[in-house]
């Protein structure tokens, strides 16, 4: 028996703040959260960073080796779980599983480490270990069921939470809390990824526009860092429980491309965005928005347009689509969690957050890409996120309104 899979919880710690309708009406309202970071570094670098009180969910015992990436993901977890209207009781622990998707793990134990004049915290490798944030979620939260780590890049939570939904719809766990955490915002991290010359440049005093999605002049993206994690539950449990809702995970298409380490591939992304469709039983004209992996960089931007146009043909005008890594960095390993769950947000109000910083839109990134005026979409009833990474992975998750 195949289960249908529902969204009933929603957690968020994210630039914008930690509760998912604050964060949903700043994107809509396109207030960007990237600021510089780090003036001692030789190249000028901005970053969206989370205002993260710790204290609300850990002592000062409790931080002990815990670092940053684990602590956004106990508080992420425990949001969606308070959202979905469920104690750590309210399910058999054996039936339960954490799904979690987590880039790099923690680069503040290993930055505190490299830089520590030869003394290394004993709790360096707990703390640095990329599984350590789902250990940590499923510690509190008394979970005995799969524990699972995805670490697939950019693609790592989107993965998770598709993984996720495969175990919920063959019953294999009746509740699953899916999603990721990524916290890599130190000097030592922001110089290797600026050494790819993949992060935006900008001008003195315009960091909070450096990131352009489908622009002309996209330079790049900026990192992010926060944790999202989804409550899934099959839709016998949630009816039965009175739960509410936001969505059904209707498909989702995972594909490698196979070509090249670091650069996109749009046979590849056609290949995952088919699957999803697919999956769902849709038609690309049944879509009507898609939350676009968008990262702003020169090559990355050109390869997804190809892919939708590609899947969608006459049909891709239809398609509204925007990147919302425009105000809330790229967070990586978590971007896919985050990314879908604004897609849910999208879909459960009809409203599309919009492209934010593109005055002008490249001739060869040509889509129907939302506007601050025009976010309205009052007849949506399917979204889609993509999160496509470095090694090749493509992930598209598919939702349809409940």
């Amino acid at each position: 028996m195949k289960h249908e899979v529902c969204v009933t919880g929603l957690g968020v710690v994210a630039p914008h703040g930690d509760e998912p309708g604050a964060l949903f009406q700043a994107l809509l309202d396109g207030r960007s959260a990237i600021r510089p970071v780090f003036p001692e570094l030789p190249k000028p670098a901005a970053a969206a960073m989370a205002a993260f009180d710790e204290t609300r969910w850990f002592t000062k015992l409790q931080l002990a080796g815990v670092d940053r990436v684990s602590q956004l993901a106990v508080a992420a977890a425990d949001l969606a779980l308070r959202d979905a209207g469920l104690a750590a009781n309210d399910a058999d622990p054996e039936r339960v599983g954490v799904y979690a998707g987590c880039g790099m793990g923690g680069a503040a134990a290993l930055e505190a480490a490299y830089r520590g004049n030869g003394r290394v915290s004993p709790l360096t490798i707990p703390a640095f270990m990329p599984n350590a944030p789902a250990a940590h979620v499923a510690m509190r939260k008394g979970v005995q069921g799969p524990v699972l780590t995805y670490s697939v890049a950019c693609a790592s939570s989107s993965v998770a939470i598709a993984e996720a939904a495969k175990a919920i719809r063959r019953g294999e766990v009746d509740m699953a809390i899916a999603g990721g955490s990524e916290a890599l915002i130190v000097p030592g991290v922001v110089l290797a990824w600026q050494a790819m010359q993949t992060l935006a440049t900008f001008q003195p005093g315009e960091a909070a526009g450096a990131v352009r999605p489908f622009a002309t002049d996209r330079s790049g993206f900026a990192l992010g860092e926060g944790a999202a994690f989804l409550v899934l539950e099959s839709a016998e449990r949630a009816r039965g429980r009175g739960a509410r809702s936001y969505a059904t995970l209707a498909g989702w298409g995972l594909s490698s491309d196979a070509t090249h380490l670091t650069k996109p591939d749009a046979p590849g992304q056609a290949r995952a965005l088919r699957q999803a469709l697919r999956q769902a039983g849709l038609a690309p004209r049944d879509v009507g928005y898609c939350n676009a992996h968008g990262t702003a960089t020169r090559i990355g931007d050109v390869v997804e347009r190809n892919a939708l146009a590609d899947v969608w043909g006459a049909d891709l005008d239809s398609l509204r689509v925007s990147s919302t890594k425009a105000l809330h960095g790229h967070m990586l390993g978590a971007a896919g969690a985050i990314e879908a769950l604004v897609t849910v947000l999208a879909l459960h109000h009809r409203q599309l957050p919009p492209n934010a910083n593109c005055s002008e839109v490249d001739p060869a990134c040509s889509l129907n890409l939302v506007t601050q005026h025009d976010t309205s979409a009052p007849t949506i009833e399917a979204a889609m996120s993509n999160s496509f990474a470095f090694g090749g992975t493509n992930s598209v998750l598919l939702f349809r309104r409940s």
